[in-house]
């Protein structure tokens, strides 16, 4: 943000930047967020690979010639019970980590629409309007943040 601030001392003022910061912040929560989730999604599809294999190899293919059979090897074992719950646990994260950053996005994307819908006001002397697109695109180079529009 001090890239911005001393490039933009002479276009923006006070509440401008205080603004901005917070734009950049909710960014990098919403980045944070939408890292986590991509993680625990891998995690998630990783881990349920590896256990229905181990499934398949130990109670599945030796058992098949009877459901009940299966049924009572699979709960006989508590490796498999304890398996079940780690991926119900890994799961339950990775929709946590879904919700956590639809929260972040929405907050960002407003935030970023009203920077957008509010440029008028918070630019409003005439050199400040016309110089207004140097800030908008060193945040979006520096942040890739874009607030030449409101579509994402």
């Amino acid at each position: 943000m001090e890239a911005i601030r001393s490039s933009a001392d002479h276009i923006t003022d006070e509440a401008t930047k205080v603004i901005l910061n917070n734009v950049v912040k909710r960014k990098k929560k919403y980045d944070h967020y939408k890292s986590r989730h991509f993680i625990s999604v891998y995690l998630t599809l990783g881990l349920a690979g590896v256990f229905l294999y181990y499934i398949y190899r130990t109670v599945i293919s030796p058992y098949a010639y009877s459901f009940y059979e299966m049924y009572e090897q699979f709960f006989q074992n508590p490796v498999h019970l304890l398996g079940t719950i780690i991926l119900a646990g890994v799961y339950g994260s990775m929709l946590y980590f879904k919700k956590k950053m639809d929260k972040a996005e929405k907050e960002f994307h407003a935030l970023r629409c009203e920077i957008v819908d509010r440029s008028k006001d918070l630019w409003k002397n005439e050199s400040a309007w016309k110089n207004r697109h140097i800030v908008f695109q060193k945040m979006k180079d520096m942040y890739d943040i874009n607030l030449f529009h409101e579509n994402k």
